[in-house]
């Protein structure tokens, strides 16, 4: 009965004391010399291996599907269906236990989480365990709903009332807010106003008893609803520079949500960094607020915070950074006749620690800068540096000339990227694609994108050449597998973004460019193309969960950097846990297949 064996790693860590006895009691240890055979395809197995020593390959006919070390298991799918489909060979000489069918199936009987992490596919087990940390975890960002927050009372005001009588309704109701509702539309209009607008009133210049408050009143309303998590109100306060949303469950007004009140239910300090931002006076206040930004991401990924939640907020505080900045160093006529964009992860939503600056800018046709444009866009650039930004390596950035034009010639640019295409244009395009605006006038980024989407549809081979480049990092067997198979993975990193994230991102964008789709963010592109029939449910769910696997291992891997003072870079496979690399295979499996649907679809094969 062996004592050693490792009850903290999956799926053995979820399994209380009485079923850990169980293991023991059903445990052997077999040896196997180099080139032996564990399972072959057909065979009905009557263990679960538990690896020691050495390492397993799994060979699906000619093609190596994943190794196995110290620690991982297999092969629970071949358990439960009752014989193997692939065969296990020894890349080594292993050591392995044994653990008896009988004790596996009944483990999977009592346990569920077991049996999820065991076999099922990535999407099950990653809803397993996000089942099981939920069952530990404190009320968390993720799991807050703006109903669980004290919503003010909606107090109501006609359009034709003077603002004498709001005021009234202010003091009489203690409050600072009143709905305002216009019955001269059909349907009614509604409409917010508060009690900064009576600064405005005064300047009006109107007797304020003779100054209806449909005149100053702002009818167009930021909403949520009550289910609505409450870190997407945060996000919605951040964007819009509000200090209170309206509640609405249907066409039904439930009240306000305001920022003090959001602000004391939760723990971290994102919207105090926004304010500070918008606030800043010089650069010098800028950087000490982005150096904030790493920390609170620290503390909302330890709190539990979903990974593409923390995204969006990530997204939402470097708009407003890189906006003000950019307002601190551009003079206002050049704010007004520009956009300011970012693009790649930035632009997705899908950045969390800061990485190299992908930006651009576009001027307004006809607009004559009378500054010196060369020079205010190298100080950005410079500025983002000393934020913790650094200078993107391909000069993808507004102090590169060939990344800021006119509109009309951006747009010509674009097109060439497309209709001329070779790696280096691709490659442009490819990022352009995922811009977003962050500061000036968003219609400059929506005119030149425009003339990218006359072009898209209409040529498959153009599209293929662009969906190609999926296959730009492809390695033979993989460097997953062979890395294992050396049993040496500390001396070298795995490029997540190579191995997996580049090629679902990269897939889901020329799809996306095929549809036309206007979304920018991976996951949103992902379900519209679900909503239009052009991926399916479940392979639209597993890149999902693989598309936020990646960057919350990205993200961990790189806050533990951060924490011994290095900086963030490749995945040293040697340092994840069995769970991880588990995970990690099975992920990658994902894209794999992601990847043949892609050559089938655009014939990359032919090209």
């Amino acid at each position: 009965m062996p004592s050693a064996f490792n009850f903290s790693v999956s799926p053995f860590d979820c399994l209380g004391s009485e079923e850990r006895s169980l293991v023991r009691n059903s445990l052997d240890i077999a040896y196997f010399p180099e080139a032996a055979v564990l399972l072959a395809p057909g065979q009905h197995p009557e263990h679960l291996y538990v690896l020691i020593k050495g390492y397993v390959q799994q060979w699906d006919g000619e093609e190596l599907v994943a190794t196995y070390g110290p620690d991982d298991s297999f092969d629970g799918r071949a358990l439960v269906a009752g014989k193997a489909s692939d065969r296990f060979v020894a890349a080594e000489e292993v050591v392995a236990y044994q653990l008896a069918k009988d004790a596996v199936t009944e483990l999977i009987s009592s346990n569920a989480t077991f049996g999820a992490l065991l076999f099922s596919d990535l999407s099950k087990k990653l809803n397993a365990l996000a089942e099981r940390e939920s069952e530990h975890e404190f009320q968390s960002l993720t799991m807050a709903r703006v109903e669980e927050v004290f919503i003010r009372p909606a107090h109501w005001v006609e359009a034709d009332d003077d603002i004498v009588s709001v005021v009234k309704v202010f003091r009489a109701r203690r409050t600072t807010n009143v709905m305002v509702r216009d019955s001269r539309c059909d349907p009614p209009a509604f409409g917010v106003f508060t009690i900064t607008g009576l600064e405005r009133a005064v300047l009006h210049g109107t007797p304020l008893d003779r100054l209806p408050v449909r005149e100053l009143a702002n009818f167009r309303l930021i909403t949520v609803k009550p289910k609505d998590h409450l870190f997407d109100a945060l996000a919605l306060m951040i964007r819009h520079k509000v200090h209170r949303l309206v509640v609405a469950d249907g066409d039904r007004i439930v009240g306000f949500l305001q920022q003090l009140d959001l602000l004391s239910f939760l723990s971290n300090h994102s919207y105090l960094i926004t304010l500070q931002i918008l606030e800043a006076p010089d650069l010098s206040a800028l950087e000490t607020a982005a150096g904030q930004i790493t920390h609170s991401i620290g503390m909302l990924h330890r709190s539990g915070t979903k990974v593409g939640q923390i995204a969006r907020l990530v997204q939402e505080l470097n708009a407003k950074l890189f906006e003000r900045a950019w307002q601190l160093v551009a003079p206002a006529d050049l704010v007004e006749n520009s956009c300011l964009f970012v693009m790649g992860s930035e632009g997705r939503g899908e950045q969390i620690l800061k990485t190299d600056q992908d930006n651009g800018l576009i001027l307004r046709d006809g607009y004559d800068c009378p500054h010196d444009l060369a020079a205010i866009c190298q100080r950005f650039s410079e500025a983002l540096t000393q934020f913790g930004y650094p200078e993107c390596p391909g000069r993808i950035m507004v102090s590169n000339p060939d990344w800021r034009h006119p509109a009309s010639e951006f747009g010509r640019r674009a097109k060439g990227w497309l209709l001329q295409p070779s790696a280096e244009s691709l490659m442009a395009l490819a990022i352009f694609i995922d811009a977003h605006a962050v500061c000036g006038d968003a219609a400059l980024l929506e005119q030149v994108r425009g003339e990218l989407d006359k072009l898209a549809t209409d040529n498959d081979g153009l599209l293929a050449r662009f969906a190609a480049s999926v296959e730009a990092f492809n390695e033979g067997q993989g460097w997953w597998n062979r890395i294992l198979t050396l049993g040496d993975s500390g001396k070298e990193q795995l490029d997540l973004k190579k191995a997996g994230t580049f090629p679902l991102v990269h897939g889901i964008r020329a799809l996306a460019l095929q549809q036309r789709l206007t979304q920018t963010g991976t996951v949103e592109r992902i379900e519209a193309l679900v909503a239009a029939d052009k991926l399916s449910a479940q392979m639209g769910t597993d890149l999902i969960e693989c598309l936020h696997f990646f960057m919350n291992l990205k993200l961990k891997t790189g806050l533990q950097a951060l924490a011994q003072g290095q900086q963030p870079g490749g995945i040293q496979v040697d340092k994840l846990s069995s769970l991880d690399r588990d995970l990690l295979k099975d992920a990658l499996g994902v894209v794999k297949r992601f990847k043949a649907l892609l050559r089938q679809h655009f014939r990359l094969d032919v090209l």
